[in-house]
């Protein structure tokens, strides 16, 4: 599954809008050790009012989620019996050793070789968009960098599948957006499917139906699996089950063990004045006061929206533009011209963790794509394609004056002096839980088709 396909999932490992006003606050003059003290409660006060004024809350705790549901998740998640030649898993995009990513750019799906970094593409394909972290999935209404898989206000699902995502498989997706991004990565050739070589890849690629009963032959193949789905859906037997179940159920063990809100701003907000550093809380103010915090706002630090922020475009592309390997992200699922090189928000928690950022992992620096957002148009022209990765290199294209002509206008006429740069980037550290540091006891020491785990 490719939930950064998670989020998705998202994110991610990527900011959405980082920009700020053309006049960032005033740096404070020294004072006496009292008068900084009691400047400190100031600033932490107004720090609290601006972040409420932007609904920056606390994370809403999550749905609770019973146990052999999220161990049937986990195991799917972890277990590359889904995919067409059983040489990927869910995980494999989305490791907890890389923050519930891959720390690439660009991730390799089917036929890759290697994990993490290290990758290479054996008979592989690059896929185009960079896997977004899997954090607190629960707090977001669309899933994939497109939002093509989303639920509405009325709880209707929209997702790519159309009439064949049947209403006997929503009624058990219980977690929103986030239960049904799972259905989708398994049907995708490149990231998990395969081209060829097994059952899965023998189906015609609009029988998204006929895909999902073939992989549930698979599990109900391992006595195992109809056990664990038995006893997370009780009631059901296993012959009555759709793919829905197995979708739903790698959601809840995303929504129970990737819950994450115990950063230094949570302890903040929940009162502890001395929770963040004083660059932290200067960087906060920077942060709340000028345009950052227009589409990163919200508990998950996304507006759920998508915007054009000057990203260079390289890779295999979505077949879009006139070779077909340029992305035009959100207009793909709308059709909307003004959607063009679209993405949506990515949530900022842990976002120090989760680089490269960008739909197209465009930086590996945080301070860089905050520094991106200072004179965008300039930014984007001036990309320099020696910092890719050498098979990358060739495949930037020219298409700055057409990303230009949709950028989104919050972020135009945008300059920044290295000192905000610094001071956002520092408040940005200060959003990573710590416990998100080591996610090692996400991994299962086996799965029940017996496959190898990728650790």
């Amino acid at each position: 599954m490719h939930p950064r396909t998670w989020m998705a999932l998202a994110a991610a490992s990527s900011l959405a809008v980082l920009a700020a006003c053309d006049s960032p606050p005033p740096t404070r003059p020294s004072l006496s050790s009292s008068r900084r003290g009691d400047d400190a409660v100031s600033l932490a006060s107004e720090v609290r009012t601006l972040a409420a004024a932007r609904g920056i809350g606390p994370l809403p705790a999550p749905p609770r989620v019973r146990r052999p549901l999220v161990l049937l998740g986990q195991a799917l998640a972890f277990d590359k019996i889904i995919s067409g030649n059983r040489d990927i898993s869910c995980m494999t995009c989305h490791l907890p050793r890389f923050a519930t990513g891959d720390a690439r750019r660009l991730p390799i799906g089917d036929g890759g070789i290697g994990l993490g970094p290290q990758r290479v593409l054996g008979s592989g394909r690059v896929i185009p968009r960079n896997a977004p972290p899997a954090f607190n999935p629960y707090a977001m209404t669309s899933m994939f960098w497109d939002g093509r898989v989303s639920v509405d206000a009325q709880g209707h699902f929209h997702t790519p599948a159309g009439a064949q995502l049947t209403p006997a498989m929503t009624k058990t997706l219980q977690f929103g957006a986030v239960s049904a991004q799972p259905l989708f990565p398994p049907t995708a050739r490149d990231e998990m499917r395969g081209f060829s070589g097994n059952e899965l890849a023998a189906i015609p690629d609009d029988s998204v139906d006929a895909i999902w009963g073939a992989i549930m032959k698979r599990l109900g193949r391992i006595p195992q699996y109809r056990a664990m789905f038995e006893a997370a859906y009780p009631g059901t037997k296993f012959r009555d089950m759709n793919f829905a179940y197995a979708s739903n159920a790698i959601a809840g063990f995303l929504v129970s063990d990737l819950y994450m809100n115990q950063s230094p701003w949570d302890r903040f907000l929940a009162g502890d004045d001395r929770a963040l550093t004083p660059a932290q809380l200067n960087g906060a103010k920077q942060f709340l006061s000028l345009k950052c915090s227009i589409c990163h706002n919200g508990p998950a630090f996304s507006d759920g929206k998508f915007h054009n922020v000057a990203l260079r475009q390289f890779g295999p592309g979505k077949g879009n533009g006139p070779t077909g390997t340029d992305d035009f992200g959100r207009f793909n699922v709308t059709g909307d011209p003004a959607d063009k090189y679209a993405f949506r928000t990515t949530p900022l928690r842990n976002v120090d963790l989760t680089g490269p950022y960008g739909h197209a992992g465009e930086f590996t620096n945080l301070r860089d794509f905050v520094a991106h957002y200072s004179n965008s148009a300039q930014n984007l022209a001036d990309y320099d394609p020696n910092q890719l990765e050498p098979d990358l290199r060739g495949t930037l294209l020219d298409n700055v004056d057409d990303i230009l002509a949709t950028r989104d206008t919050i972020i135009a006429g945008v300059v920044l002096p290295d000192s905000v740069i610094d001071a956002l980037t520092t408040y940005l550290h200060a959003l990573t839980d710590p416990r998100a540091q080591n996610l090692s006891h996400l991994t299962p020491r086996r799965v029940p088709s017996g496959l190898p785990v990728d650790r």
